[in-house]
């Protein structure tokens, strides 16, 4: 028998989150979280101003070689729309793009549109196919929630690196309060428990990893802590709205959307409208319109209106997956299979994420 799900009477965040709850109105444990933490995001004219001065003033003083900073960018809003902040802003970044074979050709032409009119330097980190399908292959085959983490994990590895070979002190990142707010801690994991990608790789890999870019927690302490690299995120201090700024991008680049969040990505796409929904019951969409209805960006009715439009319809769903499986070396039956297995919590396997605790504790006294 199916559990009820109960939903929040103010965005559509429900109980297909473990961890939700919510007052004696129906109001859940997000909504009430942003309302006290929202305004400190909220800014007049003056304090932007005041934030951004202070913003570039932070970052020409860190300057120590040819870039001011580096920003990574995916095509996708977030990332886009800082490029075209530092653009505004006069800045000098190394732009950096991570290419995981799973790259949409819209994704590809936001991003050769943005750079032809800033005229900012790129660089494209391309992973070894190989090595990075057979990590993938080994999620999938492990049951965990977060697959994405691979990806995740590559990019902060492969930017401290450039930013350090560069000489780069500041990392600009489309991380934002206002529209990522809300996403369950039970939906995704820790980005640089490498120790965990290590063992769910040796238990269910087929080849050795030589060039996949990693980042322990040791050594993400001392990039950190050493090279003094900081990490900053310019969306937090403007009055950032996701729809205000696809609205900017498509006017002066040509940019165009992609239909979700991330699904620049092939695989990104077919992860969060299939095998999210299907294996572990998590519809992310239900977290990234709760968090614009919190950012006043649309109603609530208009949200729900979204949520029930299909993920898929059934001739994408055939031709995607399709495509993913062939990719990926799957055939059907195998992949059925281990879609119809039970989820696992990353924490079934080696984990670090006890050592990451302690060492954000030792980092706070640190930096006192």
């Amino acid at each position: 028998m199916e559990r009820e799900v109960t939903t929040c009477v103010k965005c559509l965040m429900d109980t297909t989150d473990p961890e939700i709850h919510f007052d004696s109105e129906g109001v859940c444990n997000y909504c009430l979280e942003a309302e006290e933490v929202l305004p400190n995001y909220r800014f007049t004219e003056e304090q932007v101003e005041s934030n951004i001065k202070g913003l570039l003033q932070h970052i020409k003083l860190n300057k120590k070689g040819k870039y001011d900073c580096l920003i990574g960018i995916s095509g996708g809003v977030d990332s886009s729309y800082v490029t075209h902040l530092a653009y505004k802003w006069k800045l000098n970044p190394l732009v950096v793009h991570f290419d995981n074979g799973w790259n949409s050709e819209l994704a590809v032409s936001n991003i050769n549109k943005i750079l032809d009119k800033t005229g900012f330097d790129l660089q494209t980190y391309v992973i070894d196919w190989e090595e990075f399908k057979d990590l993938q292959r080994s999620f999938i085959k492990a049951s965990v929630v977060d697959i994405e983490m691979l990806t995740d994990h590559a990019i902060v590895a492969s930017m401290y690196r450039l930013a350090k070979e560069n000489n780069i002190k500041c990392i600009l990142s489309g991380t934002n309060y206002a529209t990522e707010h809300g996403l369950p801690s039970a939906w995704v994991w820790q980005k640089v428990d490498l120790k965990n990608i290590k063992h769910i790789h040796k238990l269910y890999g087929r080849h050795q990893l030589k060039t996949f870019p990693t980042i322990g927690i040791y050594k993400s302490f001392l990039y950190k802590i050493l090279h003094k690299l900081d990490f900053l995120e310019p969306l937090n201090m403007i009055n950032y709205k996701k729809l205000e700024a696809m609205e900017i991008l498509e006017k002066e680049y040509g940019w165009r959307y992609y239909g979700g969040k991330h699904y620049e990505s092939w695989f990104t796409k077919f992860y969060q409208a299939f095998i999210l929904p299907q294996k572990f019951n998590i519809d992310k969409r239900k977290s990234h319109f709760s968090a614009l209805i919190r950012n006043q960006e649309i109603t609530l009715e208009q949200a729900k209106a979204e949520l029930d439009k299909p993920l898929y319809t059934n001739e994408e769903l055939t031709q995607e997956k399709e495509f993913i499986l062939k990719k990926l070396e799957f055939t059907s039956d195998e992949f059925d299979e281990i879609m119809q297995a039970a989820p696992k919590r990353h924490d079934e396997y080696q984990t670090s994420i006890h050592l990451r605790k302690k060492l954000s504790t030792l980092k706070e006294r640190l930096s006192l």
